[in-house]
């Protein structure tokens, strides 16, 4: 079992249900156990014209292969009606591998760790609400480190993780 973050975002079709059923079906995945959920939080989208984003993060510990997990998250986007039109579109679901283990993937499909995170306070502080501060990237770089260059602004923190699991 590894242990792998998920984050999640959705800006489409009623966001923050869009979220809840992420996480139902993210605790439904075969040889997987959802460890924790996020507070959901809600921030502009990076594009102008379009809705607010509704965020969150998954922890999951799992022995899927990373290409496994991938597909895996991708079906459940496309079960969610994701629509793949352009590359910064709105979305009704956007679920990213943040963080696998301490696995640094380059892959075609999947690089890992998620090669914006460090820009995305919508991605860094709900992983910081399940991960501890002390976490080293595969990259090197710790989780504290990221936090303190990129400040809580534009964000805004809705229920707690409870009401999500």
């Amino acid at each position: 079992m590894e242990r792998i973050y998920i984050g999640m975002g959705s800006n489409l079709a009623a966001p923050e249900q869009q979220l809840r059923h992420a996480v139902e079906a993210l605790a439904q995945l075969p040889n997987t156990t959802l460890a924790g959920v996020s507070a959901f939080y809600q921030s502009d989208s990076l594009l102008p014209g379009q809705p607010r984003y509704t965020n969150a993060v998954a922890a999951l510990d799992s022995e899927l292969a990373p290409l496994q997990l991938l597909d895996a998250l991708q079906t459940i986007e496309n079960d969610q009606g994701r629509e793949r039109l352009e590359r910064w579109g709105p979305r009704t679901l956007d679920l990213d591998i943040l963080v696998f283990g301490d696995r640094l993937i380059d892959e075609p499909r999947l690089k890992v760790p998620h090669y914006q995170m460090h820009l995305r306070a919508f991605v860094l502080y709900p992983l910081a609400e399940l991960a501890p501060a002390s976490l080293q990237l595969a990259d090197g770089r710790q989780l504290s480190d990221l936090l303190d260059a990129c400040p809580f602004v534009g964000l805004e923190r809705l229920a707690p993780a409870e009401s999500h699991q």
